[in-house]
């Protein structure tokens, strides 16, 4: 028997993180992903999807994930039934087991922007320092320079 299922997709809402009664940490959040095809107007139908995360992957998505982000979703689906004023409820869900980071969040994009642009001035100061020395170079060869001296091979 298989049971695996893949998603990527965006957060609708920024997940929720609790603790069972044990200690055990558990993380939910739902997942908007397009279908593959379109429908008779031309849009993409989406489906949201229930995530369940456990401890450490749980932490680790209630820390860094957030309303909107996009994400790959490995895990197994399962079906949780309830019941309500004599009425079945179907809940289908899918039990992560890795969840991949797909796009960068805010706060590191703006950190790997300021670090581009440190590494950029480092370039700049660089190459000026490089150009300064070609020019005393320079100088220096001009200064040194006599016509009659240069003999050419041929």
């Amino acid at each position: 028997m298989l049971n695996r299922i893949v998603l990527i997709g965006r957060l609708t809402r920024d997940p929720e993180l609790r603790y069972t009664s044990n200690g055990t940490p558990v993380c939910n959040f739902t997942l908007a992903v397009e279908r593959n095809y379109t429908n008779r107007q031309g849009d993409r139908d989406v489906d949201f999807i229930n995530i369940v995360t456990w401890r450490g992957l749980a932490e680790n998505c209630a820390r860094h994930l957030g309303k909107g982000r996009l994400v790959g979703v490995d895990g197994s689906l399962q079906i949780r039934k309830s019941e309500n004023n004599n009425r079945t409820y179907i809940n289908p869900e899918v039990n992560a087991d890795n969840v991949r980071f797909l796009d960068f969040g805010k706060n590191q994009n703006t950190n790997r922007g300021q670090a581009q642009a440190q590494n950029n001035q480092k370039q700049d100061s660089s190459n000026n320092e490089n150009a300064a020395q070609n020019d005393d170079f320079d100088a220096q060869f001009d200064d040194n320079f006599d016509e009659d001296d240069f003999d050419v091979p041929f």
